[in-house]
């Protein structure tokens, strides 16, 4: 078991770790003073909606990551070698948003899971 295989596994983790965050959103749970630039401590409806997309769109990427490295097997159509590059340019300007939030809870737990995910995806994404 090679590093790059351990790095999609905690890649995995996080992601799913972050969904589950994210479907707490969705569900009204009074934590949005951590995501999306931390203005409501209970999102509205329709971000909650927004919240239960990017729960989706986490699982898929943790998804991509675990099929490049050969963790998981299947879903031999996907192009994971260009959506492993798209996700790790995409974490590397989200991890920018969460350094300069307004929130201090964003910045402070949000901005070292981002910053973790993206040094983790990029050496993936080079190996």
């Amino acid at each position: 078991m090679g590093i790059v295989y351990i790095a999609s596994i905690l890649v995995a983790i996080i992601f799913v770790f972050i969904a589950v965050f994210q479907i707490l959103l969705s569900l009204g749970y009074p934590l949005g003073e951590f995501a999306m630039g931390g203005f409501y401590k209970v999102l509205p409806k329709k971000l909650r909606i927004v919240s239960f997309i990017n729960a989706i769109i986490l699982l898929f990427m943790g998804l991509v990551f675990l099929l490049h490295t050969g963790a998981l097997n299947g879903f031999h159509f996907l192009p994971t070698n260009i959506l492993v590059w798209v996700i790790t340019i995409f974490l590397g300007l989200n991890t920018l948003t969460n350094l300069i939030s307004k929130s201090k809870k964003e910045r402070f737990v949000m901005s070292p899971l981002s910053i973790i995910l993206f040094f983790c995806c990029l050496y993936i994404s080079f190996s």
